[in-house]
Parts: structure tokens; C-alpha cells; sequence
């Protein structure tokens, strides 16, 4: 029996994530004995684990009893309702009260039948009816039905329409007729075809597919509005902001889905994360990722397939009868399984909850390890970044360009520096490009390189181990130029990373290379590159703003730098000096100099 062992639990709760989300928390024997919901999985966690006095005695003896914590991160707050709801029914944990029998949440069924209804629901049956939902609350259920009904008129009386009842003529208009809210199709007012139009837009919606309704609320609201019908306008547009905000797709629970199992992959340099979730009539009731060593010759397909294979004795070697998967896994090992590898859809969706799963989990891994051995992970993304970039040593010290200008005015550059894969803040330096004229980014990236590395080799300082260009080919040649120049191509590394798909071009290679979306070295880089842009945008900002702010006072005679700086002191800005009286002038800089710029804003 393992004993609670709060510190590490803590230490789990420090690294969970502010989104929504589930959690669940084990005993000692590993069995779940409590499943909650979060908007912010952190805040809601953690508060168990603060001073007990405000604990209610269930909440004490529970927290007494937790030895490990489990997450699980959706997208919404009403899907982290939606799983709370699937995973407490499935595992019953013990100290879960509520939403343990068989109460559920609602659903709104389009019924089969002629002239189908549209109402709401509990219960899912077999029989033909289309069912969509389910929705975490009933409010939010009820408000979609009303807008359907207020959109489309739909009937909601439980009368049997057929043919032949209706020519019998055994009904007559309801009170729903008399007030708008229906066609009256009991009496022959409104014909099938008609009926089934509105009700294939009512579908659109409750699909998620709102461009075909959100267009025909605005053109009734357009022509509404043209005929000087304005509140009858005004109350279209609610409906159209309410449809807009409105979202029915869920993978949580979902009345499409059958019985299947999903496995996702997401492979590193030695470690591959496999994500498992289980759906049962619908709902997923398990989802949990496993790590498994591989190596660098693996493909995908083998991988996931010894994967699936270990966590299915771990399941007790039952699989569901549907699997859905990324890609197909090798051939002959699984028998009796239909594997599905999905294109569009719910399974997709599905899919891609699970794959979310699985980067979350990395995401985690990887924030703790450098948590508690920053040394460590330090080495191995060193490691990575140079196998990955195929540089003959590990870029400790990384230093990136930038330039900027805005139509060739106020040019200039900017140099950050990373240690070990962060920001050197320090280090940073900004440049004024002096020899250059106009919008030259290339001459620019050249004189920059130059005055920078000219400087280092003067003083004998420490080379980089790794240049990054902000830019394509062009930037690059230019910065290797230099480095020719300088005599210094071998000695360092020299990358361009383009900004829009992060091409990495290498010296004389026309071809770019793409890192690998999903690794270390891709995020290093883009927080290089961004860092870079962002440092020497800010300083083109300043310099900008100054140059205006020059133009406008130092054209004024008898007006120096400290009068300028004391107008900007006290107004802040250009346009309040504008509009400043010569008396607040005065009480500021004095009369004579208050005359002076009054009498030159008024001839500007």
C-alpha cells in the first residue's frame, strides 16, 4: 500500500495548467475516489491543498486519502462538464454524490415522424430520431429551442400529422397558429416539402453549420430594416448575435459516436507519448497517455503499433471493435479490429482530443524536468538543437538579427543573444544603420554583422555558436558575405529562419529545411526570431516617435531641447501642446516662448 505522499501531489498541482478541464484524484490502491470539473484546473486543484480549517470534514478525510493526481484538459468549460458527467457515471468514484444514478444531461431530438417535432430530451432511443447535444445545462438547451422555434415555425403539439388524418379534417389551429409561432400544417396550411425546408435549416444549426441560417437572418433583418420595420430589426439582430455565439458540437458525448478506442502518437528524439481514450456509447469514459522508448529508425506505424499493443495487455487485451488512429498500424497483429484512420467528422474530432492529450502531457513532462534538473534539460535541448541543426557543436551562445524600418525611414537593427536556449536580456543590443539609405534590408543585415563581429574580434571576445538571420536567402548572403570577409565562416555557424513557415536555409543551400514541427529546436528558434523582431521593433518605435516629435518642436525658433522636454513632460503629447492656450504655455515655458509656438501651430 503506498502512503499519501502530499508533497509530491503538491508538486503536480504547481504544474497544472489554467485551462478547463477534469481531474481526478487516487488512493492508495490507484482506484479514482473523486472526479471534479474546473474552468481553471490550477486555481481548483490547488485549493484543496490550502489550510484544511476551511474544509468541510468530507473534504479533510478526502484530501487525507489522495496519493496521486490525474488531468484531463478540454476545450470549453461546458466539455469539462460534459466529461465530469461520463467519467463519474462510468468509474463511480466513491466520494462522488451527485450524478451517480442515472440522470443525465439534456439532449433536443428532431423526432421521426410526420412533420417531426423538435423538442427536448433525456433519454436517447433507438428508433430513427436524430438526437444533438448533449448541452451542460438545461438554460442553454432551452434558449437554442426558443431560437429555432422563433426562427423557423416548427409545431410542437403531439398530434399525429398523417395524410390521412389531416384530410379527415379532425383538427383545427391552435393558439400557436393565431400568434405566428406555426403554419398550421393540421389543417393543410403548410405543406411537407415546406415543413422539411425548415426543418433542414433547424439541422444546419444544431450541426454547427450556422452560414446558412446566419444569411437568411440577415437579409430578413436587411429588408426589415428597409421597410422601416426597426424593432422587428433590432430583435433579428439578438437572434443573429445569439446565433453567432452559439456552439453544438461536442466529442465529449456525442449521440453519433459508437463504441471505439482512439490512439494518438507524438514522437521525439528517444520517446514517443501514446494517448489512449475510450468512448462508451458515445461518452469518453478513460483517456490516459503512456510513454514508449524508441528510436530514431522507428517509423509511425511501428510505433503506434507496439504501443497499442502494450496498452492493451495493459487493459487486459480487450480493444473495442473500432479503433480510430492517426495512421495504420502494422499489419496481422490485431485481429478483429477495424481500424479507422479519419478524414472529417466527429472521429476526427476525436482524434484530435486525443492528440491534444498527448502534447499536453509532453508539454507537462517536460516543464517539471526542467523544474527540478534545469541542468539536465538544459543538455538534452543543447543536444537536440545541434543534431538538429547539424552544427558541429551544442549553440550555448546564440545570437540573432533583425532589422527594421518603415518605408526606409529611421533604419535600424537589433542583436539578442540566448545562453543555454534563454534570453541574455543583457547582452541585447540595438543599432542605428549609418551607412545605408532607403528600404536596403541587405545592405543593412551587412553592415550590421560587420560592425558587430568586426568589434568582438577587435577585442578578442567570445564568438557565438550559432548566427540566426531574421529573413530568407537574401539576409543570409549578405550576413555571409561578411562572414567571408571577416574570415570567420568557419569558425561560426551561420542560419537564416524565414518568417513565414520557419524555412531554415543553410550557406550555398538553395534548398530549405523544415525543423521539426513538434520538437524543442522549432520552439528555441521561433523564440529567437520573435524575440529579435520584437526588440528591434520597439527601438524603431522610439526612435519614430522622437523624430516626430523633433520635426514638430525643433522647427519652431527660439525653441530648445530643454523647453521641448518640459512641454512634453507636462502634456505628453503633440496634439495637447497644439491645443494648449498661450496662458498654459506660459504657466509651463514662459510668455515669450508660449507666443512663439502658439503663432506656429496656427500658421501650420
Amino acid at each position: 500500500m503506498q502512503r499519501p505522499n502530499h508533497d509530491e501531489v503538491r508538486q503536480k498541482v504547481a504544474d497544472l495548467p489554467l485551462s478547463p478541464g477534469v481531474y481526478q484524484f487516487l488512493d492508495a490502491s490507484g482506484r479514482v475516489i473523486y472526479v471534479g470539473k474546473a474552468k481553471s484546473l490550477k486555481r481548483r486543484v490547488s485549493s484543496y491543498f490550502l489550510d484544511s480549517r476551511n474544509h468541510s470534514a468530507k473534504t479533510r478525510l478526502l484530501v487525507s486519502k489522495i496519493c496521486d493526481l490525474r488531468h484531463i484538459v478540454v476545450e470549453t468549460e461546458a466539455d469539462a462538464l460534459l466529461l465530469e458527467n461520463s467519467l463519474i457515471k462510468s468509474l463511480q468514484p466513491r466520494y462522488n454524490i451527485l450524478l451517480k444514478d442515472d440522470k443525465t444531461y439534456p439532449w433536443i431530438v428532431v423526432r421521426n415522424e410526420p412533420f417531426p417535432r423538435v423538442e427536448s430530451t433525456r433519454k436517447v432511443e433507438q428508433g430513427g430520431a436524430i438526437y444533438y447535444g448533449p448541452y451542460a445545462s438545461v438554460m442553454m438547451q432551452r434558449e437554442i429551442l426558443e431560437l429555432l422555434h422563433a426562427l423557423f415555425p416548427l409545431r410542437t403539439c403531439k398530434e399525429n400529422l398523417s395524410p390521412e388524418a389531416i384530410a379527415r379534417g379532425k383538427y383545427r389551429p391552435c393558439l400557436k397558429y393565431h400568434i405566428g409561432a406555426c403554419k398550421a400544417p393540421c389543417v393543410g396550411g403548410q405543406t411537407e416539402e415546406e415543413y422539411l425546408a425548415n426543418l433542414e435549416m433547424v439541422k444546419h444549426v444544431l450541426r454547427g453549420n450556422l452560414r446558412i441560417a446566419r444569411d437568411y437572418l440577415k437579409d430578413t433583418m436587411m429588408q426589415a430594416a428597409a421597410d422601416l420595420r426597426f424593432e422587428e430589426a433590432e430583435a433579428i439582430r439578438r437572434k443573429l448575435e445569439m446565433l453567432d455565439n452559439y456552439s453544438s458540437k461536442s466529442v465529449i458525448v456525442s449521440s453519433r459516436m459508437e463504441d471505439a478506442d482512439v490512439f494518438s502518437v507524438l514522437v521525439d528524439e528517444s520517446v514517443a507519448y501514446i494517448n489512449f481514450v475510450r468512448t462508451v456509447r458515445g461518452s469518453v469514459v478513460n483517456t490516459f497517455t503512456a510513454e514508449l522508448s524508441c528510436s530514431a529508425d522507428d517509423d509511425t506505424s511501428h510505433i503506434l503499433t507496439e504501443g497499442i499493443r502494450q496498452m492493451s495487455e495493459r487493459m487486459t487485451g480487450r480493444l473495442a471493435r473500432e479503433v480510430i488512429v492517426p495512421v495504420m498500424p502494422e499489419e496481422g497483429v490485431f485481429e478483429g479490429v477495424k481500424f479507422t484512420v479519419p478524414r472529417r467528422g466527429d472521429k476526427l474530432s476525436l482524434l484530435q482530443f486525443s492528440e491534444r492529450g498527448a502534447k499536453i502531457y509532453r508539454a507537462e513532462k517536460l516543464k517539471n524536468q526542467e523544474i527540478r534538473n534545469p541542468e539536465k534539460h538544459t543538455d538534452r535541448l543543447m543536444a537536440a538543437m545541434q543534431a538538429e541543426l547539424h552544427l558541429p557543436r551544442e549553440p550555448r551562445h546564440i545570437e540573432c538579427f533583425d532589422n527594421s524600418n518603415l518605408q526606409g525611414t529611421n533604419p535600424v537593427a537589433s542583436c539578442v543573444v540566448f545562453r543555454d536556449g534563454k534570453p541574455s536580456k543583457r547582452e541585447y543590443r540595438h543599432f542605428n544603420v549609418k551607412t545605408v539609405v532607403g528600404a536596403d534590408d541587405f545592405a543593412s543585415m551587412r553592415e550590421i554583422v560587420g560592425r558587430r563581429y568586426t568589434r568582438l574580434l577587435a577585442e578578442g571576445a567570445e564568438l557565438p555558436d550559432l548566427v540566426v538571420v531574421d529573413g530568407g536567402k537574401g539576409q543570409l548572403s549578405s550576413a555571409y558575405e561578411i562572414f567571408c570577409e571577416l574570415g570567420i565562416e568557419e569558425r561560426v555557424p551561420l542560419v537564416g529562419l524565414a518568417k513565414r513557415i520557419e524555412e531554415v536555409f543553410f550557406p550555398g543551400d538553395p534548398t530549405p529545411y523544415y525543423l521539426k514541427r513538434t520538437g524543442e529546436p522549432l520552439k528555441v528558434m521561433m523564440h529567437i526570431r520573435d524575440e529579435a523582431h520584437r526588440f528591434g521593433i520597439t527601438f524603431h518605435r522610439n526612435k519614430r516617435s522622437k523624430a516626430f516629435i523633433g520635426s514638430s518642436l525643433d522647427a519652431i525658433p527660439g525653441i530648445g531641447p530643454k523647453t521641448i522636454a518640459d512641454l512634453m513632460r507636462h502634456f505628453r503629447t503633440i496634439s495637447a501642446i497644439r491645443a494648449a492656450s498661450t496662458d498654459e504655455l506660459s504657466s509651463i515655458i514662459g510668455p515669450a516662448k508660449a507666443q512663439k509656438i502658439t503663432e506656429f501651430f496656427k500658421g501650420v
